[in-house]
């Protein structure tokens, strides 16, 4: 094992354990507030949210699998790395800037933030799947790939679940449904919307929102990439304990 792997499992040890740590107190709290909330949006609504996500992300899955990179040749799992983590400092860039133009247009501009900034995470995510050498043309990683998305958008709670999920793909894959269309969207968007709602609102203030923008899409998109690396990694190497 060479000393880049060692650091590796190391990291990956650490991570693992992030993602099974319980629901801390705020945590809870915090949940039962959105769920609270959540009941009152009339059901209609949902329908409608859960609808226009589930087309958005269809089409952005889409998009970025016809453009993007596609691994050519076998590297060191440093080499890979190396490459991953220039790839996600270049995104998470991307992110931040689109994040202070539409920020610093207040709440018009800010429309435009969701569907470009989830242009931006689906590509890294997408071409982070392609350097560790998976087939992102397969129907099967693009779900592997919304899991990860929903580790980092999502409450505590929910992430313990998707975490188990990725922990146990193998076994997972099999009970796949049969279709994009059968995915659980409703509980996608829930949590997404969460998630980020709070941190968008401070969006929409003109001119300040242009630094929250910046430094929310920064942060979220630099985490998405960080849980992007060490669910591949877990993949490679299994469960640590």
């Amino acid at each position: 094992m060479s000393y880049y792997e060692y650091r590796l499992l190391r990291e990956l040890r650490k991570w693992q354990k992030e993602m099974q740590r319980p629901p801390s107190f705020i945590d809870r709290v915090t949940t039962r507030a959105k769920h609270r909330i959540n009941r009152i949006i009339p059901e209609k609504v949902h329908r409608i949210i859960t609808e226009a996500i589930k087309q958005m992300i269809r089409v952005v899955i889409l998009g970025a699998g016809l453009t993007t990179f596609q691994k050519t040749k076998q590297l060191s799992i440093e080499n890979i790395e190396i490459n991953i983590q220039k790839r996600i400092k270049f995104y998470r860039s991307a992110a931040a800037t689109e994040g202070a133009l539409t920020g610093y247009g207040g709440i018009l501009l800010s429309f435009a933030d969701f569907p470009l900034w989830l242009s931006i995470k689906m590509k890294m995510l997408f071409e982070i799947a392609s350097h560790y050498g998976y087939d992102i043309k397969d129907y099967k990683e693009r779900i592997y790939i919304l899991h990860i998305f929903q580790l980092t958008f999502s409450s505590q709670k929910h992430r313990n679940m998707v975490y188990k999920l990725l922990a146990n793909w193998e076994n997972q894959e099999g009970l796949l449904p049969d279709d994009l269309n059968q995915f659980n969207w409703r509980t996608f968007q829930l949590e997404y919307r969460d998630y980020i709602d709070l941190a968008k609102l401070l969006q929409l203030i003109p001119g300040f929102g242009a630094f929250v923008g910046a430094y929310i899409n920064y942060r979220l998109t630099n985490t998405l990439g960080y849980n992007a690396m060490n669910a591949y990694r877990m993949r490679k190497y299994g469960k640590i304990k």
